[in-house]
């Protein structure tokens, strides 16, 4: 995987959780709105200070991260 250069981790912004680039926005926010069907013209309404490139680099951290941790599923 190549570097992900827009994403931050700064423990006084948004307690230390993964961002796009030392903004209030992170990558939870981004994957949560992606899940909940809204567009890429849509998540970049709701944030026109973000970029379409953080938007794909959050979702390559969020799927980096997936993959490194295992978590048992509670069964149905």
């Amino acid at each position: 995987m190549k570097p992900l250069t827009r994403i931050t981790f700064d423990p006084t912004v948004m307690g230390g959780k993964a961002c796009v680039r030392g903004l209030r926005v992170t990558v939870g926010t981004i994957v949560g709105l992606v899940a909940a069907h809204q567009s890429r013209e849509e998540i970049l309404k709701l944030y026109p200070y973000i970029e379409n490139e953080d938007i794909t680099e959050a979702l390559s951290y969020a799927a980096w991260r997936a993959d490194e941790i295992e978590a048992p599923l509670q069964p149905a």
